[in-house]
C-alpha cells in the first residue's frame, strides 16, 4: 500500500486533515467518501481535483466511495455562495447522477474483482425515506445552531448581507448525516473534499462522535485557482466540462495546452497520474526549453487520453497542427464539423449557394469571381499567386488556375482555402 497523504503531498494537493488520520490510514485498509453535487450532467474540470484525489486513495491500497447528492442537490450548498441556487426537479437531477456515474467509471475501478473496487451511492437513496419530523428529532437534536452559526460559510453569507434561507442552513447538517449513514453501514471513516467544505465536512465527524459514539476523519484538497488570479476551470466560452459533447476533445485538449508555465508547474502534479521522478524530468526538461512548452504538451496528453481517449488525443494533436501547415488533406477530412469550425474560429467565411459553387469552370473562377473580393482582390492577383504556389484548397497546393475544382467538400459543405502561410478561409456552399 502507498502512503496516501505523502502522495497528496508531494502533489501539492493536501490543505487539511483532522488529527491521527496517518495513523488509522496505516493501519491498513480504509474507505472514504468524497461528493459531487449533481447541479448538471457533466462534470467539469474543476470536479477533477475531486475524482484525482478519489484516484489516488483507491491506488493506495483503499476503497473509495463517489457519492453523487441526488438529495443535497435539490437544497444547493451555501458554502462560501453569494446567493442561493436554482433548485433542481428530481427528474433532471435522475438525469443527472446517471450522466456522472458514466463519467467517474473512466477513473475509479469498479470492478467486481476488485478487492477494494470503488463503490457509487446516492443519497437519495437513504434522505427520501426520512420525514421532516423524523429528521429534526433524530438528527437535527444533537448539533446545535450555535455550532453551525459558526461557520465561516455561514458567517460570511450573514456578513455579506445576502442572507441564507432554512433549506441552505440545513445543508450541512444532511451533509453531516450522509457521513454518519456511510459510517454506520459501510464503514466509511472518512470524508473528503475541496477546502470549502471543511465545515460541513467536519460537522459530520461531530455527529458521528455525537450519535454513534465513534470516530472519524477529514482531509480537504486545496482550491485550485491560477496564477493570474482567475477562476480554473473557466474561458471565455465558460466552464470546460468532461462530456465531449458540451466541450469537444479538441477544445479541452486545447485548454490544458494553453496554460502558463506557472500553472502547468502545479497541474502536471494534481491532473495527472505520473509519478515523482517523471514529473521532476519534465519539469527540468520545461526549464531548459521553456519555449517547447513540454510540461503544457504532456498535461494536455495526459488528461485529454484520461477523460476522452488516446483516439481522441489523436484527434486533437492532428487538428491543433492544421494551423501550422504540418497536416494533410486526409486530416482535415477526419475532422468533425464542430472541431472543424473550432481549429479555424475567427477565420473568414465565404457563402456560396451551391448552383453558383458547381457552376465555376476554374478555381480561379471560385476564389476570384464566385467568393466577391472577400478573399482576393482582383483575378490577377488570385492568378499570379495561384501560379506561384501560394494558395491551396483543402491543403491541396494549387498550381494551374484554370483548373478545375476538384477538392472534396469537407462536411459535405466546407472549402478551406489557404492564401500564404497563415491567411485562411472557409467557403460554406449552401
Amino acid at each position: 500500500m502507498n502512503n496516501f497523504i505523502e502522495e497528496l503531498r508531494w502533489r501539492g494537493m493536501l490543505q487539511d486533515m483532522t488529527p491521527e488520520i496517518e495513523e488509522h490510514l496505516n493501519k491498513g485498509m480504509a474507505a472514504a467518501y468524497l461528493g459531487f453535487d449533481p447541479t448538471a450532467d457533466s462534470l467539469h474540470i474543476g470536479h477533477l481535483v475531486g475524482v484525482m484525489t478519489l484516484l489516488h486513495f483507491q491506488r493506495a491500497g483503499h476503497k473509495p466511495f463517489a457519492l453523487v447528492g441526488g438529495a443535497t442537490g435539490m437544497i444547493g450548498d451555501p458554502s462560501f455562495k453569494s446567493a442561493e441556487r436554482n433548485l433542481l426537479d428530481k427528474v433532471t437531477l435522475d438525469h443527472n447522477v446517471a450522466c456522472i456515474k458514466n463519467q467517474l467509471g473512466k477513473f475509479l475501478n469498479f470492478n467486481q474483482g476488485a478487492k477494494n473496487k470503488a463503490e457509487l451511492v446516492n443519497n437519495y437513496d437513504w434522505m427520501s425515506n426520512f420525514t421532516f419530523l423524523d429528521f429534526i428529532r433524530d438528527v437535527g437534536k444533537h448539533i446545535t445552531v450555535n455550532y453551525m452559526m459558526a461557520k465561516d460559510s455561514v458567517k460570511r453569507r450573514l456578513e455579506d448581507g445576502n442572507g441564507l434561507s432554512f433549506t441552505e442552513f440545513t445543508y450541512q447538517l444532511i451533509q453531516g448525516y450522509d457521513f454518519y449513514h456511510l459510517w454506520k453501514n459501510e464503514n466509511v471513516s472518512i470524508q473528503l473534499g475541496g477546502s470549502d467544505q471543511w465545515g460541513n465536512i467536519v460537522t459530520g465527524t461531530e455527529m458521528i462522535r455525537r450519535m454513534g459514539g465513534g470516530s472519524a476523519y477529514a482531509l480537504t484538497v486545496p482550491l485550485i485557482t491560477k496564477a493570474d488570479g482567475t477562476k480554473f476551470g473557466k474561458t471565455e466560452g465558460g466552464s470546460v466540462w468532461l462530456d465531449p459533447e458540451k466541450t469537444s476533445p479538441y477544445a479541452f485538449y486545447q485548454f490544458w495546452l494553453n496554460v502558463s508555465d506557472e500553472d502547468a508547474a502545479k497541474y502536471i502534479r494534481i491532473f495527472t497520474t505520473l509519478d515523482q521522478v517523471t514529473i521532476e524530468t519534465l519539469e527540468k526538461e520545461h526549464q531548459e526549453a521553456p519555449h517547447l512548452r513540454a510540461l503544457q504538451k504532456e498535461i494536455a496528453k495526459q488528461v485529454t487520453i484520461m477523460v476522452h481517449s488516446e483516439a481522441d488525443y489523436e484527434m486533437a494533436l492532428k487538428a491543433s497542427a492544421i494551423l501550422f501547415g504540418k497536416s494533410s488533406t486526409e486530416d482535415l477530412e477526419l475532422l468533425d464539423e464542430r472541431t472543424f469550425l473550432q481549429v479555424f474560429d475567427g477565420v473568414p467565411q465565404v457563402q456560396i449557394k451551391k448552383p453558383e459553387y458547381e457552376s465555376a469552370s476554374s478555381v480561379l473562377e471560385l476564389l476570384a469571381d464566385k467568393s466577391g473580393t472577400a478573399i482576393f482582390p482582383s483575378k490577377g492577383e488570385a492568378r499570379k499567386m495561384i501560379q506561384g504556389g501560394g494558395v491551396s484548397i483543402n491543403k491541396e497546393k494549387l498550381a494551374d488556375p484554370n483548373a478545375a475544382v476538384e477538392a472534396k467538400l469537407l462536411q459535405d459543405k466546407y472549402l478551406l482555402v489557404q492564401k500564404g502561410k497563415k491567411n485562411y478561409y472557409i467557403i460554406e456552399v449552401k
